[in-house]
């Protein structure tokens, strides 16, 4: 029995197909090849195509199918990851209306903290976790404002993982879990944000049917299915936002379980039973995959825009001839510190851990006689990595605690450099994993669709490629002056 996952990720479309029985990878397929392009219009917007992204799916499935290592018609259940906070919206006729505003863009910010102070402080972060801030409600709001005849038009709104569903099944449905990541659930009431969505004058019709992550959101339309070589009638079994996917595929499922990626973002991720929120939302709280009424499961989410994004830039300006695996041995040949050279990675739009700043990237302390194309390389990963322990220092704040954390063995953890600095830095173990997104997700349909019994049982047989521990370090001493930087900048 096979099973099919789908991560809409910002870059591209992976699609994996695995095989139930024991949970291994049969094929794995990315479309396209080059990233895909974000929208800027303005400083701080960033949208994409909703769909270009449902094209891109299917061209990612036809290529997996391609392969030729299954039978198409195998697959037995459907699951999708997808990246949060996005905003997408249809009319009457599943179409979308405009470009998804997605979760990087900031044009809201200024709407959410209105809503923060109308609304109450107080009663935003007890009812909700968060403050109304950039997130997807927000967006929505800001549509209302300024593009009237786009909103006239909106039959329902949606996460970009609802929409693709959709496309799949013809079916609208949400969760729980989903709405939460758009500042949409109430979590003191058990319902929809309705004071929330009065506030921003949307109506309550434009919210799916709400089910269970884990449930059947739809069966696979039959010109889908002939289109893509399925079987009609699969069921789409497993929705939810890419962290609290990645926290899955890492069987981060339990109070006091912490996972984290370092890709495009990165993000620091910690499973809760309490209701926590931070005062100044620079941290956030949202439902988990594995949240019910019965049994909360929330996720902290600490979410660094400018990481993987660095990344990029700096190869892109200073190492474009080289591949990523070149440019990690040439970092990892300059000493610890860069030689004084410090960046701040936050040139990729607002960033919530600084209270909805929008700072930009900064280069500090450059010497032309000293630093080199290596040393840029260096400086940008010990730079995310010095991030990260801003973020986990207001995580522990919130009474966040890690003894080990989980991350899949891919993007910025594949540098020695970034990894061993994260470890150095933050002082937790990190346990690297052969995991993704589009593999999560899989597993992810398989436990909705009832192949599997629970999230231990599917990843029962899952074992760390890798331990990295803490060793001795003098990194403490450029994080200090790196931090002191920060501060001038938020000054």
């Amino acid at each position: 029995m096979l099973l099919l996952g789908i991560d809409v990720g910002t870059s591209s479309i992976k699609v994996s197909v695995v095989d139930a029985q024991n949970g291994q990878n049969v094929a794995s397929a990315s479309y396209p090849d080059k990233e895909t392009e974000i929208i800027a219009k303005k400083a701080g917007w960033a949208e994409q195509s909703p769909d270009l992204w449902w094209h891109n799916v299917q061209q990612a499935i036809l290529k997996c199918n391609a392969s030729g290592k299954y039978k198409p018609k195998d697959i037995a259940a459907i699951g999708i990851a997808y990246q949060m906070h996005g905003l997408v919206l249809v009319n009457q006729q599943a179409q979308s209306v405009r470009n998804s505003i997605i979760w990087c863009d900031s044009r809201a910010v200024d709407i959410g903290n209105k809503a923060f102070e109308d609304l109450g402080k107080e009663f935003c972060l007890a009812h909700y976790l968060n403050s109304p801030g950039n997130f997807t409600a927000s967006k929505l709001a800001w549509v209302k404002q300024n593009e009237p005849e786009v909103f006239e038009t909106v039959q329902q709104m949606m996460l970009p993982g609802d929409f693709i569903a959709l496309k799949l099944t013809g079916e609208a449905t949400t969760s729980v879990s989903a709405l939460s990541e758009g500042v949409l659930w109430d979590f003191e009431e058990g319902t929809v944000s309705y004071e929330l969505l009065k506030y921003y004058g949307i109506p309550e019709s434009f919210i799916p049917k709400i089910k269970p992550v884990f449930a059947t959101h739809g069966l696979l339309d039959k010109e889908v299915a002939q289109k893509l070589g399925l079987q009609e009638g699969v069921a789409v079994s497993y929705k939810a936002g890419d962290q609290p996917n990645n926290a899955l595929s890492l069987n981060v499922t339990e109070p006091g379980e912490v996972a984290s990626t370092a890709g495009t973002s990165g993000v620091i991720y910690g499973v809760t039973d309490q209701l926590l929120y931070d005062p100044q939302s620079r941290v956030n709280t949202f439902a988990h995959v594995s949240h019910s009424a019965q049994a909360k499961r929330l996720g902290v989410l600490l979410c660094i825009n400018g990481t993987g994004s660095l990344n990029r830039w700096t190869k892109s300006i200073a190492g474009d001839a080289l591949s990523y695996t070149e440019i990690n041995q040439l970092a990892a040949g300059v000493a610890e510190g860069s030689e004084g050279l410090s960046i701040l990675p936050f040139g990729n739009g607002a960033e919530r851990m600084l209270n909805n700043k929008l700072i930009g990237a900064q280069f500090s302390n450059i010497d032309f006689n000293i630093h080199t194309q290596a040393h840029l390389f260096r400086a940008a990963q010990e730079g995310i990595a010095f991030a990260f322990r801003y973020g986990f220092d207001i995580l522990k704040e919130n009474g966040m605690q890690a003894s080990v954390i989980k991350a899949g063995k891919a993007n910025l953890f594949l540098s020695d450099v970034f990894a061993q600095s994260f470890v150095n830095i933050t002082g937790v173990p990190v346990e690297l994993y052969n995991n993704d997104g589009s593999h999560g997700a899989a597993i992810g349909a398989g436990i909705g669709a009832g192949i599997f019994a629970s999230a231990a049982d599917a990843f029962a047989s899952t074992k760390p490629l890798q331990l990295i521990e803490p060793q001795k370090n003098n990194l403490e001493e450029a994080y200090e002056s790196w931090k002191n930087l920060l501060k001038k900048q938020l000054s």
